[in-house]
């Protein structure tokens, strides 16, 4: 018990995802490389580290020159990287007398590569559903405006082109969102090695990924309203602006008959 070594755990998304048969590919000609569904083991002497095809890398126990040296390789292979990496950094033991996740600190029976995977599936998920959070939390507050407009003077003061661009930023948000939701579920890994499971299921609960899922369901919900709203107010825009051209072409038609009558 004395004896054990307290190492230091890491996770990163760096982009929105990897082009990830190249990186492979380099991956496995520089670097000592596993190869895994969805999933890359890239192993160094004093720890490993899992690179996820959608963007995301868990360290554990890489040097810090280490993780620089892979960060540089990973952002060549990055789509759309991230301005600012959100990340998530743990301690763990192993050769402990049970799997227990908790404080922020993980002890495990065993530092097996594979149990290092499955629970890497779950950080990697929390790390990425932040990042599914955080663009979901800016686009609602950078709108926020527009129903309060509503709401305080019956309509919203932008011309048909600004509300054309808000609508199309709710919608690039919501479908960025929902085109990578099936990364949440549980990854196809544990259909080859269920025996892995109960670790995935242990570092999930405690990163509490299926509640946070739930919640970042509601926050698409409120973007859909938004552009369901932007949607009825355009409409409303447009069916005012013909109204309005009517009442002037029979305005016309009025004037130019009296003319007509008086000339």
């Amino acid at each position: 018990m004395e004896n054990r070594i307290v190492k230091r755990c890491m996770t990163v998304c760096l982009a929105q995802s990897f082009r990830f048969a190249d990186l492979r590919e380099k991956l496995l000609d520089t670097r000592r490389t596993q190869v895994f569904r969805n999933a890359l083991i890239v192993d160094y002497k004093t720890g490993c580290a899992v690179v996820f095809s959608y963007g995301v890398v868990v360290y554990w126990n890489v040097a810090l020159d280490e993780r620089h040296g892979l960060q540089e390789l990973l952002l060549e292979y990055a789509t759309t990287p991230a301005d600012e990496p959100p990340e998530d950094n743990f301690s763990y033991e192993t050769d402990c007398e049970q799997d227990r996740f908790q404080h922020d600190h993980i002890e495990l029976q065993s530092g097996d590569f594979l149990v290092l995977l499955a629970l890497s599936h779950a950080m990697a998920q929390s790390i990425k559903l932040a990042a599914f959070e955080g663009h979901a939390i800016d686009t609602i507050r950078a709108t926020a405006h527009l129903p309060r407009s509503l709401a305080r003077e019956g309509k919203i003061k932008l011309n048909r082109q600004a509300m054309a661009m808000i609508r199309g930023q709710l919608f690039l948000t919501k479908s960025d969102i929902i085109l990578n939701y099936d990364l949440l579920d549980t990854p196809e890994f544990f259909w080859e090695h269920p025996e892995y499971q109960s670790m995935y299921s242990m570092a999930a609960n405690y990163l509490e990924v299926a509640p946070r899922t739930e919640v970042l369901s509601k926050k698409l919900e409120t973007i859909h309203e938004l552009l369901e709203m932007l949607a009825d107010e355009q409409k409303h825009q447009h069916s005012s602006a013909l109204e309005w051209i009517i009442i002037w072409l029979i305005a016309v038609e009025i004037v130019m008959s009296i003319l007509d009558r008086l000339l």
